[in-house]
This record gives C-alpha cells, structure tokens and sequence, in this order.
C-alpha cells in the first residue's frame, strides 16, 4: 500500500508510436510528477510491430520507449515517480527484458513487472469452439465466415494489472495492449486504494485518461482556435492531477508552450469516441455528466463524471494481411479540368484492362483551385505483380496519349503490404491477465464485476428541434466561425465532434445540425449511416459516420485514412448563422 496520495500527478510523455522523443525528460525535468505514462498503441500499430517481429522475433515493442528511459530512468527511481505505459506491444516480456539490460549497464535496479494475457493470437481455434464468433464490430460478419487468419488478436485489458503490478513494488510496468485509459485508472486504483466497484472514480479516471492519452492535444496540438493561443508552438504534454473521488485537474507543467482550456480539453474529450457512454475494461464512464471549470491559467477542473458497471466483454483488436496496395497521382491544369479527368479515367481503364481486373479499383479527384486538380488512383489486389511493376508501365504508357499537360506527382513499380483492421468482442471471463515479476512471480489480476451489456441497435436520428427565434437576420458564414471541431478515426468508421463556446451558440448548433444537414455539407457521407449523439454538459455534438474509412486505416483509399481533416473541413463549409451568435457581433 503506497503513502496516501492527496493528489496522483499523472504526466503523459506520448501518444503515439512516434511521438515528440524529448517529451519524457521534459515531463520529468520540468516539475513533479508522481507517474509517467505513455501510450504508443493503435490499431495500426500493432500490425507495425508485427511486421518489425517477423524480421526479429525478439522484437515487437516501441523501441523509443528505450531511448526515453535512457534519458529519465535514473531520475525517476530517485524521485519515486513511476512508469507505466503500454510500449510492449506483442512482446511486453521482451521490453521488460531489454529495459532491465539497459538499467544494468546504467547501475540502475528498477522493479519491472510486465503485464501478459491480452495477446489471444494462440487461442483463436479454441474460442472459436467454444462459439465466440468474433463478430466484426462494423460489420456483424463471423470471423469463421470470412476465410481470413488473423496475424494478430489482442484483449484491450483494463488498469487492475497495472494497479497490482504497482501494489507489488513495481517502479515500471510495461503493458501490451491495455485501453488508453488504463494507464490512469490503474495508478489511481493503486494510490487511493479504489475497489473494482468504485464506478464513479474509475469513471473520472477514465476521463482523465482519455483527455491526456493523445499527449499535446489536450494542450493546444490540432486545436481549432490556434490562433488564440500565445505560444503554440512547441506545447506541453498534459498532467492529470487526480483526486481520491475520482476528479482531477488537466494541466501542464509551467513555462511550456501551448494552453490547457475548456475548450482544449473538450476537443480531447469528443475526439474518437462514438455514444457518450464511453466503454472500457474497468467501467462505463458516462462523458454527459461530466463538467468542466476553468480553475485558473493552464488548469480545468473535470468533476461529476458518473460511472456504470464494466461490461462483460473485452474489445478485441485483430489484424489480417489484406493484399498489396499502390497508387498513383495525376496532375491536372488549366482549362476542361473535367474532361481532362474524364480522359484520364479513360486512358486508364483501357491500360489497365478495367477496374475489374483489381479487387478495388478507386479513383477520386480534389480540386483545391479552379485551374488545378489531383487525380489520384489507388488499386488493391492479392497479387502483388498485378499492383506493381504491371501497373506502373501501364500508368505510365499513357503519358503521352492523355490529356494536355499530363504529369504525375507520384507513381511507383513498388506496391505495399496492407492491412485489415477487424475490431470484435470477446467474453471478459476467457480473458485472464497476469503480472510477471522480473523473478518469474506471475500474480493473477482479480476482474471487476460486470454487467451484460448486448450489441445495443444504433439510435435513429432525430430531427432537432427549431428555435423560437430561427427567423432573426444571418449571414452565410463558414461553420467554424461559431464552433470548434475535432475528428478521428475508429476503425472504419470517422466521428466529427463539434462543440460551441456559449449556451446561445449550442442552441443554435443543436438545432439547426441534424444528420440531414451533415450530409449536405459533407456529400461524401450522403450514403453512409450516420449517427448524432449529445453532450449538452459540453455543449457538443457528436456524428458517427459509419463505414466512410471503408475497412480502416491501413486499407483506406481515402487521402485521410485517419480522418484528422475531417472536422476542419466541416468547419469551413458555409452554412447561415444567426448575426448575434458570431464573435464580434
């Protein structure tokens, strides 16, 4: 049992595979901290590490989490401050067995404990006969069904390992596959002494969690009122100062760049989530109860988050090899820019023998300026010649038999490995999670207790209702004169949060953008299913459009496979907005 914490300052250092390398110094050099995390997962990620693990087994994890520990370990196990992030990837054993070699050669002697039980690769053919179907998330198709051999399967498990890792002795836990949120609801658990049914604080944890997983963008990193902030250059990762009841304060250390406001943290908040009632392995945290104050500079207060029960399945994320993938851009300019595509298309289906010819065959043009154009062809295939070497000097055979001022901009005789990200569910009981001391000790994790909670239908959308005072004067205006938008990805799928900064502006928002009118604005959305959900606490909306990233990030056609542009394009498409909403009116 640690010494009672009346404060647990919890410090992201990444968040992602690749983020900002100096941030953990910086978290530990510019003032205390009591935890250091860092989370350096997603979906894509861990097919990367797959393929890093086929050219060496032992391989498999972050390697910068090593050269971020060669810069603070030292320092940490002197203050006390503990690490634990998820940069063990598929192979949490291995990083726990290289960073004890790399502590070795400093003098150093830190407790390391790693978490295993989340990789279900091995342990496929056996769920499967025992009837867990493995369903896909975003399409109800049986894993069994599909025909494919997943290269990777991995339980998104929840903070209890961490918190008995710690409750151990542990200075450092490095985990695999763990929810983002995890990394905060564990030390919590562990510094306030939570019980698995503590629903609420857990609740707050993972709010806290999820605001600070993404590192600078709780602090001012793609923001949409940048222009407000006096140094965003450069900004500060975020701190957690959790509280024994659950509620915490976001901020930064002081002197960085960046800020820590409302509205940045809303931003965080809306990014990359789908219904308000967030789902993780340690509670239902209900997003539209909790509350934001701006306490002081660079500090918001987040309180009243409610807590339901875990659900009693654990997400899965599974990845297959979907084929080999290439591509190939053409520039268009001056006059006839259309037919000049027209003849473009043409030209290819007749070098290429057809769109047929491939398992996908996607063309789409951007058109940034009147008298210039992007052409941009993007084929799929099992068979890696059909989309390389053959493809290239069809492409290229029609330089000079295309449209007038034909150049390309990218083409390549190299295709690349793709793959496909199948996201499913899994009973929470066939899923054991252990802490392995560095002496072998393995310590079983207790589960939270649980509630059914069965695939709930999508709700229908509903037409908002009009204001009173709907026929006051307005101005065409792009929409991000009045609201700020962060949007993500979730496998196939894409979610624009979109809040306002006063009541009167939420009003507005509220009623005036139904599924409808989204669609309008975004044409490409006109057919896909696509959800609204509420956050009137944060005076937000929330859109899910369902299937627009097609099977996910690392098989999308889509310019942006992760749909990061997605809500600031939104922002600029024009819509009428009342003349007294607008700033300075």
């Amino acid at each position: 049992m640690p010494a009672p914490f009346d404060v647990l300052r919890i410090a992201n250092c990444s968040g992602f595979y690749g983020d900002r390398l100096s941030a953990a110094r910086e978290m530990v050099e510019g003032g205390p901290i009591d935890v250091l995390t860092g989370d350096y997962l997603a979906e894509l990620t861990m097919l990367i590490l797959w393929k890093a693990r086929q050219r060496d087994p032992d391989a498999g994890y972050a390697v910068s989490f090593l050269a971020q520990m060669h810069d603070v370990l030292g320092t940490c196990l002197e203050r006390g401050i503990k690490v634990v992030v998820n940069a063990g990837g598929l192979n949490p054993a291995g990083l726990a067995a290289k960073l004890g070699e790399l502590a070795a050669l400093g003098g150093l002697h830190p407790v390391i404990a790693h978490l295993e039980g989340d990789d279900l690769l091995g342990r496929l053919p056996e769920l499967r006969e025992k009837g867990h179907g493995f369903a896909n998330l975003s399409t109800g198709r049986l894993l069994a069904d599909s025909g494919i051999e997943p290269v990777t399967a991995n339980a998104y498990l929840g903070g209890w390992g961490i918190a008995r890792a710690l409750r151990a002795g542990a200075d450092v836990v490095i985990c695999g596959r763990v929810t983002d949120a995890a990394l905060v609801t564990g030390p919590a658990a562990w510094a306030f002494d939570w019980a698995p049914d503590d629903w609420d604080r857990l609740a707050g944890a993972v709010a806290a969690g999820h605001i600070i997983e993404c590192g600078a963008q709780a602090t001012g990193g793609n923001f949409s009122f940048f222009t407000e902030i006096e140094y965003p250059v450069h900004p500060g990762f975020p701190i957690a100062e959790m509280r024994p009841d659950g509620s915490c304060v976001i901020t930064k250390h002081a002197g960085t760049g960046g800020a820590v406001t409302v509205d940045t943290v809303t931003a965080q908040l809306l990014y990359e989530i789908e219904r308000p009632q967030y789902l993780n392995a340690d509670v239902v945290a209900r997003f539209d109860t909790l509350r934001l104050e701006q306490e002081g500079p660079d500090r918001v207060l987040v309180t009243g988050t409610r807590g339901e029960p875990a659900p009693d399945t654990l997400k899965v994320c599974l990845n297959y090899l979907g084929g080999f993938r290439n591509s190939a851009t053409f520039v268009l300019t001056g006059l006839d820019i259309e037919a000049k595509a027209r003849l473009a298309e043409a030209s290819l289906l007749d070098a290429t023998g057809g769109a047929d010819r491939f398992a996908e065959f996607d063309l789409r043009m951007e058109r940034p300026a009147a008298d210039t154009a992007r052409l941009t062809l993007t084929v799929k295939d099992p068979d890696r010649d059909k989309v390389g070497r053959a493809l290239f000097t069809a492409v290229a055979g029609t330089a000079l038999a295309s449209y007038p001022g034909f150049y390309l901009e990218q083409a390549s005789p190299r295709p690349t490995e793709y793959g496909v990200y199948w996201p499913a569910l899994v009973a929470a009981t066939e899923v054991t999670a252990e802490v392995v001391l560095a002496d072998g000790t393995r310590l079983e994790v207790p589960r939270p207790p649980t509630v059914a909670r069965g695939r709930r239908e999508r709700p229908a959308p509903v037409t908002p209702p009009r204001p009173a005072d709907a026929s006051g004067p307005t101005v065409r205006a792009p929409l991000g004169r009045l609201v700020g938008a962060r949007s993500g990805d979730k496998g196939g799928d894409a979610n624009i949060g979109l809040w306002a900064r006063t009541d009167e502006a939420y009003a507005w928002l509220r009623a005036h953008l139904g599924v409808d009118e989204l669609r309008l604005l975004l044409p490409e959305a006109a057919e896909l299913e696509v959800v609204r959900y509420e956050l009137p606490n944060l005076r937000a909306l929330n859109f899910v459009l369902h299937g627009l990233l097609g099977e996910g990030v690392a098989a999308s056609t889509r310019p942006d496979p992760q749909a990061k542009s997605l809500g600031e394009y939104l922002r600029a498409r024009p819509v009428d907005i009342p003349m007294d909403l607008l700033p300075g009116a």
